[in-house]
């Protein structure tokens, strides 16, 4: 699967632990940065790895700042993007099922690597609840305020 990724200076470090996850496991990842801890605004390269995802370049995307919020606010703002903050695998599995979000946002000052590590994994291994009616009605209603809020991509110059 291929996989966007970005970050800010303080996501930085453990972003790059979860790329190699990520390619061990086998996913294609585009690293749109940060690419040190220098100081970076995390518009720069979150905006851009949420496109990709919204245009369909990236199946999915994986997004670290310092908390996690940030990076759901600026990527929740794309039309084909649900962005979901996690600070646990019980509520990354339920994110999944629940939502079929496509971009898990991370604080790499709240929660350290192995948990961090834990939760991607999860993740990136549970399914939409597909089939169920109660959860496809309910994406269903919050892709329809997408679709009356939020401007199709191909309008985006």
């Amino acid at each position: 699967m291929r996989i966007a990724m970005a970050s800010d200076h303080a996501g930085y470090p453990l972003k790059e632990e979860i790329k190699v996850l990520l390619q061990k496991q086998g996913h294609e990842v585009l690293d749109f940065g940060a690419y040190s801890t220098d100081a970076a605004d995390l518009p720069n390269f979150v905006y851009p790895a949420a496109l990709a995802v919204g245009k369909g370049e990236a199946a999915r995307g994986i997004f670290v700042d310092g908390v996690g919020y940030g990076s759901a606010l600026i990527a929740n703002r794309i039309a084909g993007v649900t962005a979901v903050v996690c600070q646990d695998p019980f509520c990354a599995k339920l994110a999944r099922q629940h939502t079929d979000s496509n971009v898990l946002c991370l604080g790499g000052k709240i929660i350290g690597s192995a948990i961090a590590l834990e939760i991607v994994d999860v993740w990136m291994h549970t399914d939409f609840f597909a089939g169920q009616e109660k959860y496809e009605r309910r994406v269903k209603k919050v892709d329809e305020i997408s679709r009356r809020h939020l401007r199709p991509l191909d309008e985006i110059k």
